[in-house]
């Protein structure tokens, strides 16, 4: 694989929102997973290792070149933060929103849930693990796609309490 195939490929990960991806072609493993960033990889063969880093020391008396003040423009008053309950996965998985390909999701955003509720599955070594809500209120939003793969801990939805 040469380095325009590997930034073909990056292209169409991001492209299609592609959150992990595995690769292995004979002695060659790619691996790239994204985070909050738009895209990292971590390729062993392709490599590219940083230069050491070196300890600066700042100047003992550092120079601030003047800049003309601008009047700012007033400060619009501050919306109260909105409380929102967030559900976080419990395990290491695979999200799904359906029982089964093609089915409804469970729930969608603006739909109202109960305590107990089921959001989602989480797969995790071929078992399959209900999510429910450990709230009751409105889905503000879901905050992982179809088929991704999650953390433990990770963010899954947002819940407005009622």
């Amino acid at each position: 694989m040469n380095i325009k195939e590997l930034k073909e490929l990056i292209e169409f990960l991001i492209e299609k929102d592609i959150a992990e991806f595995e690769l292995e072609r004979g002695d060659v493993k790619l691996r790239m997973k994204r985070g909050g960033e738009p895209a990292a990889a971590a390729i062993p063969h392709f490599a590219v290792h940083p230069a050491p880093m070196v300890a600066m020391q700042a100047p003992a008396s550092p120079v601030i070149p003047a800049i003309a003040e601008t009047p700012a423009a007033p400060a619009a008053p501050a919306a109260p933060a909105e409380k929102l309950h967030t559900v976080r996965s419990p395990i290491v998985g695979t999200f799904y929103e359906s029982p089964s390909p093609g089915s409804p999701p469970f729930v969608k955003a603006g739909d109202k849930v109960e305590v107990g509720q089921l959001l989602c599955i989480v797969e995790a070594m071929k078992l399959m693990n209900e999510i429910e809500s450990d709230v009751a209120g409105e889905i503000v939003k879901k905050l992982v796609s179809n088929g991704q793969p999650i953390e433990y801990g990770q963010e899954l939805f947002t819940i407005r309490p009622s």
